[in-house]
């Protein structure tokens, strides 16, 4: 399988894969093909200029950025290396995917939160076992509806969940939110929210020391209460609540959870 070969595989697989391909300097139109693992197919005609590339495009993937940088033949990349070098011009094509959400239970919540989460640009999946709930008429701005329980999920996609993707957990049934939430904790998701006052999370604890789950580092991972302590009611402040604390979870900054508070949370 040819690099092309592979960079098209990935794109038609909606998985975050780079094209890096000599526009200028020696074996113009080389490529390269590289992908957030590391992973490298094709080379640029240099050992040592396919790892630095290799490197500079997983950076760019994970920006998603499209951009030209400039090497020395053999990677060279600092203005003094450059110095009476050839110059090689590499033009690196990101191909980076919508990040996900993934919404388990269809309630009322759940829709407003589709909405919002599509305006941000999310690719966005509800998932629910209840045949009559989780139809494509109740959620018509989702982009997938699917009947079904949490784990077959997570084991069919789980793997593809990175930083830049959501699960939020809107159901209160302990035989839905149990497994969802083990799921997502074996990923790689950036956020996971869980709806439910405080009285319902703590019992959701207890419930899930009961499955092995009860480290630190697990339930760090939990926000619940749902959401930035905004005092929304409805269900659509609710969903500007639960995005801005996806957005300061993702960008680091120090907004107040509902978490890190005492009292109502409405």
């Amino acid at each position: 399988m040819s690099a092309f070969d592979i960079f098209a595989a990935h794109v038609r697989d909606n998985s975050p894969v780079a094209l890096a391909s000599v526009i200028e300097g020696p074996h113009v139109g080389a490529v390269l093909v590289i992908t957030p693992e590391g992973n490298i197919a094709g080379t640029l005609g240099d050992e040592n200029l396919d790892r630095v590339v290799g490197r500079d495009a997983m950076g760019e993937l994970e920006a998603g950025r499209t951009i030209v940088r400039h090497y020395g033949p053999q990677g060279q990349s600092t203005p003094e290396d450059l110095e009476n070098t050839e110059t090689v011009r590499i033009f690196i094509e990101s191909f980076s995917p919508p990040p996900s959400m993934w919404i388990f239970g269809a309630v009322d919540f759940t829709a407003a939160l589709a909405r919002v989460a599509k305006v941000l640009g999310y690719h966005v999946t509800v998932c629910d076992a209840r045949e009559i709930f989780a139809t494509r008429r109740r959620f018509p701005m989702a982009d997938e509806v699917r009947v079904t329980w949490p784990t077959p999920v997570f084991e069919e996609r789980g793997q593809r969940l990175g930083p830049r993707d959501a699960v939020c957990i809107l159901t209160h049934d302990p035989k839905f939110d149990v497994p969802a939430i083990q799921g997502a904790l074996a990923t790689q998701v950036g956020y996971i929210g869980v709806m439910g006052s405080r009285k319902t999370h703590a019992k959701r604890l207890e419930r899930l020391a009961e499955v092995g789950i009860s480290s630190p580092e697990d339930l760090a991972r939990l926000h619940s209460p749902i959401g930035l302590d905004l005092g929304g009611r409805t269900p659509e402040e609710t969903a500007i609540s639960i995005v801005g604390e996806i957005i300061a979870s993702r960008t680091g900054r120090n907004a107040q959870s509902l978490r890190a508070t005492d009292g109502a949370i409405h």
